[in-house]
């Protein structure tokens, strides 16, 4: 009876963003800096809250708890005469998730490693590419133009026998575009992109000799706002709006009515310099729609220390 408790809770917990999503908070993505810039962060981010599933699904209490420190690292150069960057980051966590099924209550706890992320930027307008010298002397754009693509691999912990996994064995991908304006001490950035998912092909596998079903979502699109005010040089505080909507699963053909994402979350985020080199970023969120998903509260620590190389300031 247990056992069939934890593999209804998996199962329902794994049509859910549990682990990451279309849930991007992240002011100023598409900020200048100098070619050659480099910078390593640290990042840790708590997440907890309650978990809506549609009424047919008979699950009530559901929760989850994540920890998820990442390891970054940042670097820009010259794209043909744009300024341009990639990040690749490499997260790990642990989270709890628990839940009241009609036969009981059921937890799952699971660790490891999540799919690694790597995020390659232009900036089409307002983003020349620019050595240390010249962009120290040269007045930021009034507004820059951007586009991105993001790529989620499948290199995170995975069992096909396991309902919920810190990896998703699949490939993830967003094309996105934003724009930021400035108006003096004030930055506006808008982005929207869309995620897109290729098939899980080891899903829920009940023994050694079955390979599991076919898992498949649907594209969710993204809108994401930013309103930050810069208190002094590498200083400010953000407001921060994001929307998304999609993400419908898909098993062996079999369409879930139930696992359609149509949220929203609502966060704060602020970065302060410590020294030349290094800055502390933290940032608060919470869920204001939630359609079907989990109404999280996240609070996100990170420690960054940057440098340009051949500078001679390093």
């Amino acid at each position: 009876m247990r056992s069939r408790r934890l593999t209804a809770l998996a199962a329902a917990f794994c049509t859910l963003p549990v682990w990451c999503g279309a849930q991007d908070l992240t002011p100023r993505a598409y900020t200048l800096t100098p070619v050659s810039s480099n910078a390593v962060i640290g990042s840790y981010i708590f997440t907890k809250g309650d978990i809506l599933f549609d009424p047919a699904i008979p699950i009530t209490d559901a929760s989850a708890t994540i920890h998820t420190p990442i390891l970054s690292y940042y670097y820009a150069f010259d794209l043909l005469g744009r300024s341009a960057n990639v990040t690749a980051s490499l997260p790990w966590t642990s989270g709890s998730f628990s839940g009241t099924l009609p036969g009981g209550e059921a937890s799952v706890t699971r660790h490891g490693f999540l799919d690694s992320g790597y995020r390659v930027a232009v900036n089409l307008r307002g983003g020349r590419a620019l050595r240390l010298a010249e962009f120290v002397k040269t007045p930021p754009p009034r507004t820059i133009i951007g586009a991105s693509l993001r790529v989620a691999a499948p290199t995170g912990s995975y069992s096909p026998r396991r309902g919920i996994n810190p990896g998703n064995n699949r490939w993830a991908f967003k094309p996105e575009a934003g724009v930021s304006r400035r108006y003096n001490r004030v930055l506006v950035d808008v982005y929207g992109g869309v995620w897109f998912y290729t098939a899980n092909n080891q899903y829920l596998a009940r023994g050694p000799d079955d390979l599991g079903s076919v898992r498949e979502q649907k594209p969710i699109g993204s809108l994401e706002g930013h309103v930050s005010w810069d208190i002094k040089p590498r200083y400010w505080v953000s407001l921060d709006l994001n929307y998304w909507y999609g993400g419908r699963v898909t098993t062996n053909g079999n369409v879930s009515v139930t696992s359609l994402q149509a949220n929203s979350r609502i966060g704060v985020t602020g970065s302060l310099p410590i020294t030349s080199h290094q800055a502390l970023k933290a940032s608060y969120s919470d869920g204001v729609i939630t359609r079907v998903g989990g109404t999280f509260q996240a609070l996100s620590v990170a420690w960054q220390y940057s440098w340009v190389a051949g500078s001679g300031r390093n």
